[in-house]
Parts: structure tokens; sequence; C-alpha cells
């Protein structure tokens, strides 16, 4: 029944939004203030897509019953990825993840190679892996490159990853590892839940709407992704996952070395000297060997053969171009002492007269030179990934977060996704503004750079439902423009008095209204009684960031600068409240309080209309509500401050002790 009423609402939702969008653009822009009316109009649109989306996502909801009973014979390793985080906070997850019921082996995966790390595992009985000297002077890739190094010493059949303060339960494996009798199932995602949260949430950490009917939705598409901690993922998938990689990569650089070479050819057919005949048969032999090469790769020919035989006929033609250089260098000796012999000077010293200096100025001493260049582009043909640390990367190394561009490869393979609806780890969220901000930036960031990079509208294997579902996690980063665009536009109007409509008439109300009321009604049955709000806050409170992830992915993307990667702490920032932090909405909101007032003294004075002033002070109010969020998230002293001291943290307690205080006291 949930399912019919969600389906109901969405359908008036989509009707409304087009039939409101279609007449802002056709009969309500103010063309006279066209910079202000197409930004906000645009930003409606945005948002209606946005909707439209999400409307999409839980169109499909499934509600999953139990899993099968697992595997009695399945092997699983337990992976828990480090690089900074407190020795007694990893010893908790990892000690937690030892009492799980399913036989497994436990590692931990302590990419910043610490000494007492391993002497801690090594005295309780668990496994321990690091870097090797293969990683040294190459790219780590954060923790996609630690889980992939640990990939390939590591054997068993399905592996549950941890972050650092994810502490499972006793149970997980044996409520999860049932759904991988499917045998096209790749993976299974579980909620990331925070024990150390309050019930006002002044973060926003829990994202329950995130880990609820929008993974739900996904999983009715087969698309619920890997979100980088507790999931169990199938070994086979990944290596399967990296051997495919490892051939596209190869193949791809194969083709840019094929396709430079006839540039390369080009120039040296320019360079060479026109009556050599023997430079340009070579050059034309290699050209067609290059152009042979294209016609094997689309053929599909295997990559080592194509690259050998193209590689054996540069070499061929290198030694035919040493040996006429050979023969020529040794012809012009012979003239030279002859020469040398036929003139002597005045001194006695033999001298080369004037007209053989022009001579052998003007000869081609190299012909070899000729086709060097072509020589150095198919250098790179080579079937080795020389400049990584191994050559098979199963986890996606092509952002900062690896976790949504590996389950979206996985999805284009054929395989199939779970997501499991049951709290089994509790983690720690973070418990100040800056690491939130922090936290936010490096998923926003990852997002975008996977939607530039392997935009999934446009994927090969994924299908419809699939590659919509990826592009409305990506479509949602977008929202820090406009809402930029929604903060402006009361401004404009109760600063300046420039609407960006013709008129808040009528046919203004009675499309908008409606459309906005059903908007948050299908937020609340899809939600089922979740909160949403604070989601809805931070959306639009946290456009710096947004705007941020965008422009820093878009030049790391394509121009190639670096974004860095920075671990999210798991302790409280010290220092006192960060104002400099939210500068953008401090200065957004005083324009905001500014613009209402000096709306309602225009009001007052008879220089705006009623309607119009009323409407955009609302809206202003809105806005301000809003951006209040901000102000508690500033002055957060932290969970310890809710009802933990110092002292008696998470990390200080058992791991059987820590799971059931964090059920209690943070719910």
């Amino acid at each position: 029944m949930t399912r019919f009423w969600t389906r109901v609402v969405v359908l008036l939702t989509v009707l409304l939004g087009i039939n409101y969008i279609a007449w802002r653009w056709l009969a309500s822009l103010n063309w006279d203030a066209w910079w202000i009316a197409v930004p906000l109009v645009a930003a409606e649109t945005y948002s209606l897509i946005d909707v439209m989306l999400f409307g999409m996502t839980v169109w499909r909801l499934k509600i999953r019953k139990a899993a099968p009973p697992p595997p009695a014979d399945a092997t699983v390793d337990v992976f828990i990825t480090t690089y900074n985080e407190p020795l007694d906070l990893v010893m908790t997850t990892a000690l937690a993840a030892k009492r799980i019921r399913h036989p497994h082996s436990t590692w931990i995966l302590d990419d910043g190679a610490r000494p007492e790390m391993r002497r801690l595992a090594e005295e309780h009985g668990l496994g321990y892996v690091t870097r090797s000297e293969d990683w040294k002077n190459m790219p780590r890739h954060a923790k996609a490159g630690n889980l992939n190094n640990a990939l390939m010493v590591t054997e068993g059949e399905f592996l549950l990853i941890l972050d650092a303060d994810q502490i499972p339960e006793p149970d997980i494996l044996d409520k999860t590892l049932g759904y991988f009798t499917n045998p096209k199932v790749a993976l299974v995602q579980t909620p990331q839940y925070f024990s150390n949260v309050p019930a006002s949430d002044p973060l926003g950490s829990q994202a329950p709407l995130f880990y609820g009917p929008i993974q739900q939705g996904k999983d009715g598409w087969n698309a619920a992704f890997f979100c980088g901690s507790n999931a169990i993922l199938r070994r086979e998938a990944l290596m399967q996952l990296g051997l495919v990689g490892y051939v596209k990569e190869t193949e791809k650089s194969i083709r840019r070395a094929l396709a430079a070479s006839q540039s390369a050819i080009r120039k040296a057919r320019k360079s060479a000297d026109s009556d050599n005949r023997l430079v340009a048969q070579m050059l034309d032999e290699v050209e067609a060997a290059t152009l042979e090469a294209r016609r094997q790769l689309d053929d599909g020919e295997s990559l080592s053969e194509i690259t050998y035989r193209v590689r054996r006929k540069v070499d061929q033609a290198v030694q035919a171009l040493v040996q006429a250089d050979v023969s020529a260098l040794q012809a012009d000796l012979e003239e030279i002492a002859a020469m040398e012999l036929a003139h002597v000077g005045d001194s006695g010293v033999p001298v080369v007269a004037d007209d053989a200096v022009q001579r052998m100025s003007a000869r081609d001493w190299s012909p070899l030179g000729a086709i060097e260049s072509v020589q150095a582009v198919l250098d790179a043909l080579s079937v080795e990934r020389t400049g990584e640390a191994q050559p098979v990367m199963p986890l996606a190394t092509i952002s900062v977060t690896e976790d949504m561009a590996t389950a979206m490869r996985i999805h284009g393979m054929g395989w199939e996704s779970v997501y499991h609806h049951e709290v089994l780890a509790y983690g720690l969220a973070p418990e100040d503004l800056a690491t939130m901000l922090t936290q936010r930036l490096r998923w926003a960031q990852g997002t975008i750079q996977v939607m530039l990079r392997e935009n999934p509208l446009v994927q090969r294997g994924l299908k419809l439902g699939q590659r919509l579902m990826y592009f409305a996690t990506m479509w949602t980063y977008l929202s820090g423009f406009a809402a930029v665009i929604y903060f402006a536009a009361p401004i404009v109007y109760l600063l300046l008095g420039i609407l960006p409509v013709t008129s808040l008439s009528a046919d203004f109300f009675i499309r908008f209204i409606p459309f906005m009321v059903v908007n948050q009604l299908l937020f609340a049955i899809a939600g089922r009684g979740i909160p949403t709000w604070r989601g809805q806050q931070y959306s639009l409170a946290l456009f710096p960031t947004w705007i941020k992830a965008c422009t820093t992915a878009a030049r790391n993307v394509w121009f190639g600068r670096p974004l860095g990667f920075a671990v999210t702490p798991k302790d409280r920032q010290t220092g006192g409240p960060s104002w400099s932090l939210i500068r953008p909405q401090i200065v957004v909101s005083v324009l905001l309080a500014i613009s209402s007032v000096v709306g309602i003294a225009r009001l007052a004075a008879g220089m705006s209309e009623p309607i119009g002033t009323l409407v955009n002070v609302a809206w202003v109010v809105f806005d301000l509500v809003v951006m209040s969020i901000l102000v508690r998230a500033v002055l957060y002293k932290g969970f310890e401050a809710d009802g933990f001291e110092e002292g008696s943290g998470p990390e200080n307690l058992p791991a059987e002790g820590l799971i059931e205080e964090r059920k209690t006291d943070g719910s």
C-alpha cells in the first residue's frame, strides 16, 4: 500500500512540477530583468529534475526480507582500513571484528605503517597488512590503494570492509552472507549508523533518508551502491573488475600511442630529406604497421600480439636507418680524408676547402633522426602499467572516494547488488563543523570526479534505471549553484524592487503552491516518518562546500590540479567556535536580513507591492531558518557534552560494551 501511495504522489509531483515550470518558461519571465529572471527559472528547473529523479528512485522502493542462511563454507576476510586513527580506536573495532561469529580472518590494513599498530595486531592474533616496497614513489590512491594492496595478499572469497571506527555486530555476516547464494550478487551494503550523534543531530550525520528510502529505491533498480564501509563484496567480482579495467586502460593507452604516431609520422616526413628514398620507405612501412594495429584493435585481437608486431616493425626500420647512417658516415669520412690529402695549407697542415664544407653541411647526415619522434611515441606501446605499483587495481582509483565508481563498474559488468536495511555496525560521526565540512567536501569532490570521468549516462553495460540512479546522486551535488540564485532573488526584489516574474498573480500561486505542497508530501510518504528536514537544510546551507567541490573536481579532472586527500579525524578538533568556516553563509544571512528590513520600509513608503513584499519576506525567513542550523553546528561541543564525560568516550570501552553503549545512548 505504501508503494501505491508513493507512486500516486510521485505522479502528482511530476505533473504539477512540469505544469509550473512550463508556465514559468513560457508565460512568466520578466525579460526586462533577464539577468535574474532566467537564472531563477533555470534553478527551479534544476530543482524539478532533482525531484523527478528522487521520485524515480522511490518508485521501485524495495523492502527486503531476511537473507537466506549463509553458506557454511564461505571464506571471509574482514578488512579494517586505517591511516592515522588512534590505536585504541582501531583495536576496538578489530577486536569486535574478531568476535564476528561466522568463520573469518580479520586484517588491519594500516596505511600509516606504524610499528606499534603491527605489534598490537600480532599480540591479539590479527592479520596486519601495509604497503609493500612496490608502492614507493608510485601513486598511492588513498583508501582504494590500501584495499587494492590487501586484495593481493589475502584469499577470502568475500570481503567485509569496515572503517576504523565502525564497530560490527557479531552476527553481521550471518545476516548478510546468505544473499551471495545468488551467484550474480557482488555487493551487499548495510547502513552507516553513528552512535555519537544526539537526537537533534546538529551536523546532519545520520542521513536517514539516504540510508533508507533512497538506498532502498536504488536497490529496486539494482543500483544500490557501495558506500565505503559496512559492506560485503565478492572477491571474484572485484578481481574481474580489476582485470577488465587493466585491459581497458591498456587498450586506451595503445590507441593513444597509435593515434599520436600518425602525427609523428607526418612531422617526420616534413623534416626528412625529400630525396632520401630509404627514409620515405621506412616511414611508409611504420605508418602501415600502425594503421594495421588500429584495425586489429577494432577486431579485438590480442593486445600483446599487436604491440609486439608494431614494435618489431619499428625496430626493423631503425636498424635499416642505422645501417644507412653508418654507410653514409663511412663515405663522408673517406671523402674528408681524400680532401685533406689533396690540399695542404701554407703551414703544412691539411685544410678542408670552403666548397667542401658547404657540401658537407648541406648533406643529410642522419636520416635516423626523421623517425626518432615516431619511435619515441611508439615506446608507449606496452602492456605493462609501469606507472602503477601493481597492474591490476580492482577498486576504482579515478576518484578520492573509491566506492561509487567501483560499484558503478561492477553493475556495468552485469553483477547485482543488495541493500540490507538493518544497522549492523556502529561508527563515529564528526563532532565539530570543521571535520564535517572536510568529510562532505571529500564526498562531493569524489562524486563529481566520477561524473566528469565516467558519466553514468554514457557508460556501457548499465541499464537505463541504473544510469539514472547513479546520475541522481551526482546531480544533487550541483545544488550549490541553484542555492545562490535562491538566495539572490528575494534580495534583488526587496532591495531594488525588481521582480523576476511578470507578476505575482493568481496564475503563479495556483501553480506554485500545489507543487510545493505535493513535493513535501512526497518526502513524508517516501520517508515513512523519517525526519528529512535536517538534510534539506544542509543541502542549501552548505552551498559554498558544494560549489567548491564542483570547481576543484573540475580543475582536477580537466587540468590535473591535485585535490589532496584528508582522512576524516575521529576526535573532536580543539578550539572555540570557528565562525570563519561559515563566512559566506554569514554574509548571505546579513544580506537577507538587511533586504527584508529595506523591503518592509519600501512597502511602508508605498514603493513596492504588498503581495510581492510579503512573499519575498516569507522567502527570506525560510532562508534564514535554513541557515540557522549552521549557528548550532558552530556552537556544537560534541557528543560528550550531551552526556559523555571526558575519558569515557567510545575508544576506552571494550568492544561488546561499546556496542551496547552506542545502541543505548546514541539511538
